[in-house]
């Protein structure tokens, strides 16, 4: 009887524990965020538990009642799902697939999992449901991300570059032709400073849609930067070709892009083109190569077509070569000045000496001002080298007044970016200060590209300068489109007259009509008036006759070294040519 109680304390013990695992089973399903369908094959039992009531409105309560969930996602996934809601009949131990809904266009992923018997027959099933709507987007969007420009639609570069990469294979094996078209919205600048950078966003949003929009078979575009696109054509031809694209792109810049804000824009495009195989044989190459055609139409006036040629690489890199020499020599200091003397006209007596910079590259090869300033300009190196100019100029001014005891002028060029600099006025007189020089026995020479970008900003300086004493030089003047226009604001002392004019005044009347007139107008403004560039005889009496009160160029002396002008100046205090 004992042993009868025993074995009945016993199973209680074991059902309220059973009870107590399923009570515990069962919670964690309701904390769940997932709904599950359980099959025994055994017992001809299905149930639903977890939060099945989240996912459908209605019960499964056997195998046939799974059509009803087929009923529910898309045609396309049904085929999928079967195979996992039905696992067993293929014998698979697990399977999985996502699946879109018809109604909310949600998607649920479905995991089956089946254990079998030793001899193959299944026992039990449990389909695992997930809302996976969340995840899907996510996904979407890392690959929308992966493939697409956010701004335009088109593909982005990593993207487009590696369809390139497709072009050519096929082009390769197929011996065909791909185009590659840089586009590059011209002026693209002045419309982000001038109305803001949404507006232009937007503009490059519209042009970006009306590439998608031109875009079809064996023809990709993409946005790779700011205002920059890039178009590829396989195996072009017909209204595919360049040239036909190129005048649909025309026609549509033609009329103006429509702003949100109001706006009306109008607007001009250069492209340059680079074909595979002429070009280049990679997408890199062929993308760079049509850039750097752009490049060569911003130089040439913006708004057109060009085809890409080897000089055009070929140049490129020899400047990418000048550029990492240049920075090599600002480094290691490698630059010498020279000095051109100006004598008056009427006396033949020195006036001054222009400093000019010389630089003999580390191949002992000597590069042209001409050539290297505007790289420097470009690269920010000019102010280093500007800096060094005006002090190695006025350093070694100061010896020569101290060594031969009489004063002239120092007359040093300044470029644009020195200007612009908020010390530029402190740094010029505190080296002034330094090496004790007067300011009136230095000149600084300026060219209009100083004025055209703030010229209330320069004038002040400018002023500042003369006002401490510093003579102010205009050089290159009647090269610019407005130099009239500045002549009665600027503080100046020194007009230069281009050697352009000089080339040709005694062979050519209207130059000689020019040069007149801008010496009386040089003369009735007060101004001095120093004609470079002179390197004959006739030149210098034809300009003395008309009143020229300075000469600079080979006629009197070419560009000495410091050496060669201590010569000259120790002919005699006034240093007068015979």
């Amino acid at each position: 009887m004992n042993e009868l109680h025993y074995q009945l304390d016993l199973l209680k013990a074991m059902n309220q524990k059973l009870a107590e695992k399923e009570k515990m089973y069962s919670r964690i399903f309701e904390v769940t965020e997932s709904a599950f369908i359980y099959q025994s094959f055994e017992n001809e039992l299905v149930a639903t538990l977890g939060q099945w009531n989240k996912f459908f409105d209605f019960k499964v309560r056997e195998s046939g009642d799974f059509s009803r969930i087929l009923d529910l996602v898309e045609e396309a996934h049904v085929p999928e799902l079967k195979n996992v809601l039905f696992l067993e009949r293929q014998g698979e131990t697990s399977a999985q697939t996502d699946c879109q809904l018809k109604a909310t266009k949600g998607w649920l992923q479905f995991r089956a999992f089946v254990i079998y018997t030793n001899d193959g027959k299944p026992v039990n099933k449990v389909i695992y449901i997930l809302n996976v709507t969340k995840a899907k987007i996510q996904n979407e969007e890392l690959n929308y991300m992966a493939y697409y420009d956010g701004l335009t639609g088109l593909f982005n570069r990593n993207y487009f570059v590696r369809l390139l990469t497709e072009y050519i294979k096929t082009a390769r094996e197929k011996n065909a032709v791909v185009s590659v078209m840089f586009i590059d919205i011209d002026d693209f600048r002045k419309v982000n400073d001038g109305l803001g950078i949404m507006v232009g966003d937007e503009l490059v949003q519209q042009f970006g849609f009306f590439l998608k929009e031109i875009c079809g078979d064996d023809m990709i575009a993409c946005h790779l930067h700011s205002d920059a696109f890039c178009l590829a054509v396989y195996d072009p031809s017909g209204v595919r070709s360049v040239d036909a694209i190129y005048r649909t792109i025309q026609q549509r810049v033609k009329d103006p892009f429509y702003i949100s804000s109001g706006q009306e824009l109008t607007v001009t495009v250069s492209v340059g083109v680079a074909e595979y195989p002429e070009a280049a044989e990679s997408a890199l190459e062929l993308m760079n190569c049509a850039e750097l055609v752009v490049f060569k139409c911003k130089k040439q006036g913006k708004n057109v077509l060009q085809y890409f040629a080897p000089p055009i690489l070929e140049n490129f890199l020899n400047s990418i070569e000048l550029e990492n020499k240049l920075k090599r020599a600002v480094y290691n200091n490698d630059f010498h000045m020279f000095y051109q003397p100006q004598y008056y006209a009427g006396n033949r007596r020195l006036r001054g000496v222009e400093a000019l910079i010389r630089w003999k590259d580390e191949d002992a090869q000597m590069i042209s001002p001409a050539t290297f300033i505007p790289v420097a300009e470009k690269n920010g190196s000019i102010i280093t080298i500007g800096k060094w100019v005006v002090e190695e100029s006025i350093k070694q001014y100061a010896a020569w007044r101290k060594q031969f005891g009489f004063p002239f002028i120092m007359s040093i060029n300044i470029s644009a970016l020195q200007y612009k600099r908020e010390d530029f006025v402190d740094s010029i007189v505190g080296i002034l200060n330094q090496y004790h020089v007067k300011p009136a026995e230095v000149e600084l020479e300026i060219t209009e590209s100083v004025l055209i970008d703030d010229f209330g900003a320069v004038y002040e300086k400018l002023k500042i300068l003369r006002n401490y004493g510093i003579r102010i030089s205009l050089d290159d003047f009647g090269t610019g489109f407005s130099s009239l226009s500045y002549l009665k604001k600027l503080p100046i002392d020194t007009l230069k007259i281009d050697k352009s004019f000089i080339d040709t005044v005694m062979t050519d009347s209207a130059t000689r009509v020019i040069t007149e007139a801008i010496i009386n107008m040089v003369k009735s403004l007060g101004f001095e008036s120093i004609a470079e560039g002179v390197e004959e005889e006739q030149q210098y009496n034809y300009l003395h006759a008309i009143g020229c009160d300075v000469i600079q160029g080979y006629l009197f002396g070419k560009p000495l070294s410091p050496e060669e002008l201590e010569t000259v100046l120790s002919e005699s205090p006034a240093a007068k040519i015979s």
